[in-house]
C-alpha cells in the first residue's frame, strides 16, 4: 500500500487495484466490467469463466479490510447489454445482498450507456461524472475539472518494465498526471494499455501484493 495526498484528501493505493479514501471510509473502483468474459462467450469467443465470482471476491477482501462505508464505480460497472446474462446478474444480487448497508454510487462511464444503469434491486445511486468530494473530483474519463483534482479510469494503464523483450512484464499501475490521477481496471478480465509518462508525472506499478513507485 502507498499512501499519498490528492484533491486535499489521503489517498491509499491497493494493491488489489483500487484505492481508499479513510477519512471518507470510501473505496473507489475503476472498470470492473462485470460480465465481459460472459459477452465474448456469448459470441462464440472461448474466454475463461469464472471471473465475476473473482471480482466479487476481491471486493469481499477489500470491504473486510478497510471497513468502508462506501463504494464509488468509476465507471464501467457492467460490460455490456449483452453481459447481463442471468447468472451475472443474479451473482451480484446475491453479493449485494450480503453488504446491503454499504453505499454504492456508479459514475456512469461510457461502457454503462450501453450496457444501461445497473438493476434497481442492486441499490446503486447512479451519477453522471463528475462527482465532487470538495476538491476532488471522481469521474470515468480522465481530463481536467476546473477547481478540483480528478480520479479516473478507462484507459487500463500499466508499465513496461524489464530490460530485454523476452524479460519485460506489464503490470497495472496508477498513473499520475498534472491535476489527474488514473486508476487501473478491477475486473478480473481486463486488458490493459501502456502509458508513457510525461515530465514531473508520478507512476506506481502493482507486483503482486505491493505498490511501488516506479521511474518515469
Amino acid at each position: 500500500m502507498v499512501e499519498l495526498e490528492f484533491g486535499g484528501l489521503p489517498l491509499r493505493l491497493l494493491p488489489q487495484r483500487a484505492a481508499f479514501l479513510p477519512t471518507e471510509r470510501t473505496l473507489l473502483i475503476a472498470d470492473a466490467h462485470i460480465g465481459k468474459a460472459g459477452s465474448f462467450r456469448s459470441l462464440g469467443v472461448p474466454v475463461p469463466s469464472g471471473t465475476t465470482a473473482q471480482t466479487l471476491a476481491v471486493l469481499d477482501a477489500l470491504i473486510g479490510v478497510t471497513g468502508v462505508a462506501r463504494i464509488v464505480f468509476l465507471g464501467d460497472l457492467l460490460h455490456s447489454a449483452r453481459g447481463r446474462a442471468a447468472a451475472t446478474l443474479d451473482a451480484v444480487a446475491q453479493w449485494r445482498a450480503r453488504h446491503g448497508r454499504l453505499a454504492l454510487t456508479l459514475v456512469r462511464g461510457n461502457h454503462d450507456r450501453h450496457a444501461g444503469d445497473p438493476p434497481a434491486g442492486w441499490g446503486v445511486e447512479v451519477v453522471d461524472e463528475p462527482l465532487r468530494i470538495g476538491a476532488l473530483a471522481l469521474a470515468h474519463h480522465p481530463g481536467p475539472v476546473e477547481g478540483a483534482q480528478v480520479l479516473a479510469g478507462h484507459l487500463h494503464p500499466c508499465v513496461v518494465v524489464g530490460g530485454r523483450a523476452r524479460e519485460r512484464l506489464r503490470l497495472p499501475c496508477f498513473h499520475f498526471g498534472a491535476g489527474v490521477g488514473v486508476l487501473p481496471a478491477f475486473g478480473a478480465f481486463t486488458g490493459m494499455h501502456a502509458v508513457r509518462p510525461g515530465p514531473g508525472d508520478r507512476v506506481f506499478a502493482i507486483a503482486g501484493d505491493s505498490v511501488r513507485e516506479v521511474g518515469a
